[in-house]
């Protein structure tokens, strides 16, 4: 079987990369060991953050540092025994998180975050899956004035020099919007822009669709397979269909992008970000209207399909440790002290790794040393956020178009010179 291009990895960005050059008239294989978007992208919150400028830093106060030696946050816990091998990583994030380079950072950033909702709109509409989205934004409930007014001038500087929408909510005006929640907030803010995914992997798969209908093709395959074609040219992967040849190749395999890009003579500094979430039932009719942030707690409720969604912080472990949903148990129990949860609705939590670089901006463009060898993977907390803009200049750059963005603070080549 040959074709155009093969996209490995079939989670949000692999699906929106390969619907992208389908769009573009190209023969495509989609490849994933398992069916679509049941990893990573199967579990977030549901937000496509247009607000997300400023990628998610590593504290750098020492007041900070210090209560999270203690290892009992609901945002942030690590694994002691995964320490030695995450530190070096952990430092060079930290590093990036100075004010100055993280202000850096984010102007890199803003061209990818900026088109984030329009290139989802553009998909959403191709696939006809506007039923899975509510467009209410989100809001974030503070406990304390103090974070509610740090939180405000943030706002404020980010509404005056990227253009984000945002409203300021007194508690009363947060009472009446979430009647639901216990009365225990001083304010709310609520961002405008984003957009919100009422099924995360239900968009993914309405995406997957529209993939075939224009032709494109999924198939399960080994990812780790990916070879040079027979005469030197091209690339090959096994799969259940047979061997598949193209002259381009994309590696969109998330948190385990570095194990085929190893293979290869890479090397990236690739962490994981691991997250939980559970579903739950309400008492008595109760309403969650939109996403919110119980701010100084670390935790999100998400209205979706299943159910309220509670979602977690990260967890630093190593990939493949064992589930230790810890930070889930302890929001949940304060989670239902601020909305009438009831039961579990999922038979166990749901884990997921998040691929991070400790630059905090993800690998997108060319491969330095292969020719038809295309990168897509280290997203963050943003990779439901990204996809379809990530596919949209991996698309173009393949095949010869002007990226609509310039990508190159994405290039490899800053860890593989």
């Amino acid at each position: 079987m040959t074709a155009d291009a093969i996209v490995l990895g079939a989670g949000i960005i692999g699906v929106s990369t390969a619907l992208q050059l389908a769009m573009r008239g190209k023969s495509v294989v989609l490849v994933d060991r398992k069916e679509p978007g049941l990893e990573t992208s199967f579990g977030n919150a549901g937000l496509i953050q247009r607000e997300g400028i400023f990628p998610y830093a590593f504290p750098q106060g020492l007041d900070v540092l210090f209560r999270y030696a203690f290892n009992d946050q609901i945002d942030a816990r690590f694994h002691w025994s995964a320490l030695p091998s995450v530190a070096p990583f952990l430092a060079r994030y930290w590093w990036n998180s100075n004010p100055e380079r993280h202000k850096t950072i984010a102007h890199s950033y803003a061209p990818l975050i900026e088109r984030s909702v329009s290139e989802h709109d553009t998909l959403i509409a191709a696939a006809g899956a506007e039923h899975l989205i509510a467009r209410k934004g989100w809001k974030e409930a503070y406990r304390t004035e103090a974070r509610r007014d740090e939180d405000f001038r943030m706002a404020d500087k980010l509404s005056r020099e990227f253009g984000i929408g945002f409203q300021t909510l007194t508690s009363e005006e947060l009472a009446a919007e979430e009647p639901h929640l216990a009365p225990v907030f001083k304010g709310g803010l609520k961002w405008t822009d984003p957009t919100s995914v009422l099924d995360p992997r239900g968009l993914t798969l309405a995406y997957v669709e529209h993939f075939k209908h224009l032709g494109g093709r999924f198939v399960i395959g080994d990812a780790s397979s990916l070879a040079t074609g027979p005469s030197g040219r091209g690339w090959q992967v096994v799969t259940q269909d047979g061997i598949i040849e193209a002259e381009q190749a994309v590696i969109a395999t998330g948190p385990w992008s570095d194990d085929i890009t190893g293979r290869l003579g890479y090397s990236f500094p690739l962490g994981v970000k691991r997250g939980y979430h559970m579903h739950y039932g309400t008492k008595d009719n109760a309403t969650l209207n939109g996403w919110t942030m119980d701010a100084e707690r670390g935790y999100f409720l998400a209205p979706m399909t299943k159910g309220i969604r509670l979602t977690t912080g990260a967890e630093f472990a190593l990939r493949t440790a064992p589930k230790t949903p810890v930070q889930l148990e302890k929001a949940e129990r304060i989670a239902r002290s601020i909305f009438p949860l009831t039961e579990r609705l999922d038979a166990e939590p749901w884990m997921g790794s998040r691929p991070c670089t400790p630059d905090m901006l993800p690998v997108i463009g060319k491969a330095p040393r292969h020719a038809g060898l295309w990168f897509a993977f280290g997203h963050a907390h943003h990779g439901l956020t990204l996809g379809p803009i990530t596919g949209r200049v991996i698309a173009e750059a393949m095949f010869g178009e002007t990226p609509v963005i310039d990508i190159t603070a994405f290039r490899a080549e800053r860890f593989n010179p």
